[in-house]
């Protein structure tokens, strides 16, 4: 019976979830709560970066810095393991446990702060021009935004709509349903490690070798089903092109430098008629890609709001998802 390791409680876990997921779309992250006390991924985060100063020393050969980039990764993830089956506890014993796993669910979920990061870029653009639009896209974006003219902008952003609707809702959902909370939050670890140390620069080429290799092996699945509900979803958009984004999806998916992530942009890229990616400029380096899609690269912000509406569709398809697995279980 699926989640593994969330049987019990008062209320089912995965109506927990389709609760977390209709609350965080509805009310997503506040943040005036997040001036008082610390994000839990905030908290992943600093215990990330306490570890990456400590043991990411330059001095230490590539062996030493992957092995303890290794420990890293596999000692949080059971970190991570070991705090979700707490939480699960917690809900197995206590009358309202059911209650705080709903919330750390809804704050693990980013689907209204995803939507409104992303077309943030488009009323920046819009309103202050290139340099709103580069600000805004800073904010979701790991390349240089000094390096993006208009176009590049709005197609950083519906870049970074795609690859987070798999990162930030299909993922996490994926994984509370076959393994509960603990499968969450290990994957919210791990996907935060890969943010932040999972580069090729020379910095994190060996530290972050582990934790990168760790979050494509768990995006493996939710970046495919990603395309696929992004493809779908493109149906219910103006000029969406549904059929064209699963050809598109499965002829370019390997242009993009991650084995995952090229799965839900080059849908997205197929579903509105748009190239996206591309050569792009990180911090340390180049990345030297192949363009996925075969329409427009002059993407403009009238192309990122379709991609919003693309994937707040895509959204509602991802819960009806979890509501079938519901319906199949009982």
């Amino acid at each position: 019976m699926f989640p593994l390791f969330a049987t019990g409680g008062p209320i089912d876990p995965l109506m927990v979830l389709i609760a977390a997921l209709i609350l965080d779309a509805v009310i997503g992250d506040p943040p005036w709560l997040w001036r008082t006390v610390p994000h839990p991924v905030a908290l992943i985060g600093r215990l990330i970066d306490f570890l990456d100063n400590k043991l990411n020393r330059v001095h230490r050969s590539p062996l030493d810095r992957r092995l303890r980039g290794m420990a890293v990764a596999f000692g949080l993830t059971l970190v991570a393991i070991a705090a979700g089956v707490a939480v699960t506890e917690l809900r197995h014993r206590w009358l309202w446990g059911w209650a705080v796993e709903g919330l750390l669910i809804t704050l693990l979920v980013a689907q209204r702060s995803l939507f409104s990061h992303v077309a943030a870029v488009a009323r920046a653009l819009d309103r202050e021009g290139l340099a709103g639009g580069r600000k805004a896209v800073g904010m979701i974006v790991g390349r240089d935004p000094e390096s993006l003219d208009e176009f590049g902008v709005a197609r950083a952003a519906i870049e970074s709509c795609a690859e987070n609707f798999s990162d930030a809702v299909v993922a996490p959902a994926f994984w509370y349903v076959l393994f509960g909370f603990p499968g969450l939050l290990a994957y919210k670890t791990v996907n935060t490690m890969d943010s932040m140390i999972g580069h090729r620069s020379e910095q994190y080429l060996e530290f972050g070798m582990a934790a990168a290799r760790l979050d494509d092996v768990m995006n493996l699945l939710p970046a495919r089903l990603s395309g696929l509900l992004l493809s779908l979803a493109s149906l219910f958009v103006p000029r969406g092109r549904p059929i064209a984004a699963l050809r598109i999806m499965l002829r370019d998916h390997g242009h993009h430098r991650s084995p995952n992530s090229g799965w839900p942009e080059s849908a997205m890229a197929g579903g509105l008629d748009l190239s996206l990616a591309g050569p792009r400029r990180y911090p340390g380096y180049v990345a030297q890609e192949k363009w996925i899609g075969e329409g427009r690269a002059r993407a403009t912000t009238g192309d990122i709001r379709r991609a919003l509406m693309v994937m707040a569709v895509a959204c509602l398809l991802n819960a009806g998802l979890v509501i079938l697995v519901v319906v199949l279980q009982g």
